[in-house]
């Protein structure tokens, strides 16, 4: 549940946004021709593009380029919302912003195109203060003047350029407008032990449920559900039989998020719950 949202916009864009929610809640985050810095200031943030899930702490910071991704927010323990602040980059309002004088992750040839989308920023003091600026705007609307929201933007990527990660932050700067095309095939094995849903992973692929359940049928003979089940059994009876996993722990790192629902689907599919299938391999 939304709480709180409030956003600033500068040349008719999206440039800040924060919103303080009550989990559990999930929402697809599409960025078709732009980017975002997001810092977590309360819970935690699981951010999932087509390829990759990062876990953002609180105080930490992700930077997204362009692409297709999955939100999932987090309560804190203490309070139990979520609160985050975010900065949106657009091609447009960056060209405006800067005029003829652009950074060079604009401008430069791309070298070493980004193999991610996203890079974890480390919690810092700089980030923590330029955070409380931000959130003054929000406090203080008819400060946000143009002016100001032009200088607070060409801070931001002055910071980013300048952070611990600053390697791994300047190939994503580099690429920030750049779409990295990802197979279908790519996306789905990249996500087959998240605990994610068909309509997610349509979201990713972007694509219509319905077009995304044909799509995976025409690939791989099966409906998806059948599939990713049957994928995430296999690696559970792997585990059963080569690890000292508990149950709980097989259950997770195969996908599920239910030890009831993995205990009743592997005991249909093997004959044995996964305790006694684990003992009766051991008595042998």
């Amino acid at each position: 549940m939304i709480v709180t949202y409030k956003r600033i916009d500068l040349f008719g864009r999206l440039l800040f946004e924060t919103a303080r929610i009550i989990p559990p809640f999930k929402t697809p985050n599409p960025m078709v021709n732009e980017a975002c810095f997001l810092h977590i200031r309360e819970g935690a943030y699981n951010s999932m593009s087509e390829e990759e899930i990062l876990h953002v702490k609180s105080q930490q910071s992700v930077l997204m380029k362009c692409g297709n991704y999955v939100g999932q927010m987090l309560a804190d323990k203490k309070t139990g919302q979520y609160r985050a602040v975010a900065v949106h980059f657009h091609p447009e309002v960056l060209r405006t912003i800067y005029k003829n004088d652009l950074p060079q992750f604009l401008i430069k040839k791309k070298k070493h195109p980004s193999r991610n989308n996203m890079a974890l920023i480390p919690a810092s003091k700089a980030v923590d203060k330029y955070i409380d600026d931000v959130l003054f705007y929000f406090d203080n609307p008819h400060l946000a003047n143009e002016e100001m929201l032009v200088l607070k933007t060409k801070e931001i990527i002055l910071l980013l350029m300048h952070t611990e990660n600053a390697t791994g932050i300047q190939t994503i700067l580099e690429n920030l407008f750049t779409p990295r095309a990802v197979d279908f095939k790519t996306t789905i094995e990249s996500h087959l032990f998240h605990e994610i849903s068909i309509l997610e992973l349509a979201q990713l692929t972007n694509m219509s449920l319905s077009s995304f359940k044909r799509r995976f049928k025409a690939l791989y003979g099966i409906a998806p559900l059948q599939y990713i089940l049957g994928k995430r059994l296999e690696k559970a009876k792997e585990l059963l039989l080569i690890s000292d996993l508990s149950i709980g722990d097989v259950a997770y790192s195969s996908g599920f998020s239910s030890l009831h629902h993995f205990s009743k689907k592997f005991k249909e599919t093997y004959g044995a719950a996964p305790s006694h299938f684990r003992m009766s391999f051991v008595d042998k």
